[in-house]
């Protein structure tokens, strides 16, 4: 009676890999048409009022200067989300899925966590969105700073190197690398769609908290840079769920100082 299921367990997680797999690639695909397009500089918000339908479309709609660049910022980073951060749920998601095999729901109450984990990233993304929206104004009311542009980049830099030394990121990614004793701890069974949206919202929320610096790298790179983006995914999944990972905390904070420090020296004087 258990060989059915446990045969299937198997053929449960390639079925979810393989999801997971073409999700991102699409994504990533879908980053790298939009970056070789000659709409490529649109992936910096602030040019995306340049064409004229758009800020016609703007000027339409109630709060149109807010509302449409949000949207589509949250686009952007939605797919970025997709092709750098879900591929290192995959440890997670896979012990979900393991612990809810037998039930005739379980593909929903994946998909649910996956739903979950989205909406934590995305909710940082509008804050983060809002953020550099607020220094850009800042940067553009600044004589001073429109020249020295550089000083927000090195200080980017220097918070996000500072920040992995930090407690806070130990323990959320502590948190991160033990799928198994995450789930436990909020998988009950009684309220399972609501129990499932938490665990990835939960587990996205920790996500946030140890790699939110290190996505705001990208701000400073270039938001459709995929080099970099390839760079920090393999950083954060490393960091993650590699044996090692936790150890490499320290030496990407010393990194990123040293980049700092790199980009504050040739103004020097």
């Amino acid at each position: 009676m258990s060989s059915t299921p446990e045969g299937a367990l198997p053929d449960r997680r390639l079925v979810l890999l393989t999801l997971i797999g073409v999700l991102a690639a699409t994504a990533w695909v879908a980053i790298a048409v939009w970056s070789a397009s000659p709409y490529a500089r649109y992936l910096d918000h602030g040019q995306w009022l340049e064409p004229v339908w758009l800020d016609a479309l703007c000027r339409a709609i109630p709060q149109g200067q807010v509302v449409v660049p949000a949207l589509l910022y949250a686009g952007a980073w939605l797919l970025m989300i997709v092709a750098m951060m879900l591929p290192t749920t995959v440890p997670l998601l896979g012990t979900f899925a393991t612990i809810t095999a037998g039930r005739a729901d379980s593909g929903m109450l994946v998909a649910l966590a996956v739903l979950g984990y989205v909406a934590a990233w995305s909710g940082f993304g509008l804050v983060a969105h809002a953020a550099d929206s607020a220094i850009h104004g800042i940067v553009a009311g600044s004589g001073w700073l429109t020249v020295h542009g550089w000083v927000v980049g090195s200080l980017v830099l220097a918070g996000a190197g500072a920040f992995q030394f930090s407690s806070l990121k130990y323990r959320c990614l502590d948190r991160c690398r033990t799928p198994f004793g995450f789930v436990n701890a909020r998988w009950r069974g009684i309220a399972p769609a609501r129990e499932a949206l938490r665990i990835g919202f939960d587990h996205g929320l920790f996500c946030v908290g140890c790699c939110w610096a290190l996505m705001l790298v990208m701000f400073v790179v270039g938001m459709g840079n995929l080099g970099w983006m390839l760079v920090l995914a393999a950083l954060m999944a490393a960091e993650k769920n590699l044996p090692i990972g936790r150890r490499l905390a320290a030496p990407v904070g010393i990194g990123l100082l040293a980049w700092a420090g790199a980009t504050v020296v040739p103004h020097l004087g």
